[in-house]
């Protein structure tokens, strides 16, 4: 499969690479793994990162305020190529270095929207999208969060709406017409969310894959975690791939590709040689046999 054929962005008429750029560890320490191996570049790092994304052509990015540092590091470094991709971030989770905090309200959503785009740089943000927190249910009951979205919309602030959530609301948010993109943690590991996917893409829905990876766990980084300390599943996929830790991201990579439902896989990073490795990848051919045994595999459990 080639990345840099664009897929749509369900009915939104954009068009986005296979392969988007997931922007949160440029921003903030994340990750499995220990001491470095979570903490976040300096802006020199950073700044690497995000050109080579776009320089192997990928233009999708996809932030939130609260990546910490990240919309601020997207704004310095590559606002001068705002034209090459396409800007997602997301509202309802709020900066408060080191942590973060939840508001949901009129008020905070707008003034949430404005500091996205002047650290940014942009005037317009693609795709803005519910970044939802422990009472996701109550946020759509309220309806100030979409709400403000929507005026936001109607100022020219953002361009399209958005939801990050899985489960029961994601069909919620699929039926309700306020958004035209989701977000949904998907992956080899946990496939909970595949009819649901299927669902958006059948309403015109543009579906954006995060967690595609296990949070790391399906990716090269699980071998800086002792094989006693990784889930058992985990382990098991490994083993079928011979401990081979990028055979098991190839088959990450192409479990998600094969869904003709999603439009785009996030792949957070904060090196730009991994991004270049995810590319690689994702365009060369996978035993498809072995995937469908690594996809069985994770359904048993």
């Amino acid at each position: 499969m080639n990345q840099r054929e664009k897929r749509p962005l369900g009915s939104t008429g954009l068009p986005v690479t296979l392969v988007g750029f997931g922007a949160l560890e440029i921003g903030r320490d994340w990750g499995i793994g220990q001491g470095d191996a979570r903490k976040r570049p300096d802006e020199t790092g950073a700044a690497e990162v995000l050109n080579a994304a776009l320089d192997l052509g990928i233009n999708l990015i996809d932030t939130a305020s609260a990546y910490h540092r990240s919309e601020e590091r997207i704004g310095k470094s590559i606002a001068h190529r705002r034209g090459e991709y396409v800007l997602a971030s997301k509202c309802g989770e709020h900066n408060d270095e080191p942590g973060t905090f939840y508001d949901f309200s009129y008020d905070a959503v707008r003034a949430s929207i404005k500091r996205s785009r002047e650290l940014l740089c942009s005037e317009v943000i693609d795709l803005m999208q519910i970044h939802f927190g422990p009472e996701p249910a109550k946020v759509l009951d309220d309806g100030e969060t979409v709400r403000a979205m929507k005026d936001a919309r109607e100022a020219g602030e953002v361009r399209l709406l958005g939801a990050s959530i899985g489960g029961e609301l994601l069909g919620r948010c699929i039926d309700s017409g306020d958004f035209q993109v989701v977000q949904v943690g998907y992956s080899l590991l946990h496939q909970a969310d595949a009819d649901q996917i299927a669902r958006a893409r059948d309403k015109g829905i543009g579906v954006l894959i995060r967690s595609g990876f296990a949070g790391g766990w399906l990716s090269p980084r699980v071998l800086t975690v002792a094989p006693e300390q990784r889930p058992p599943t985990v382990q098991k996929l490994l083993d079928l791939c011979g401990g081979d830790a990028d055979r098991l991201y190839a088959l990450a990579l192409h479990f998600l590709a094969r869904h003709d439902g999603i439009s785009s896989v996030l792949v957070g990073t904060k090196s730009a040689a991994n991004l270049r490795r995810a590319v690689e990848l994702m365009e060369r051919p996978v035993d498809l046999g072995l995937l469908e045994r690594a996809a069985r595999l994770s359904l048993a459990g």
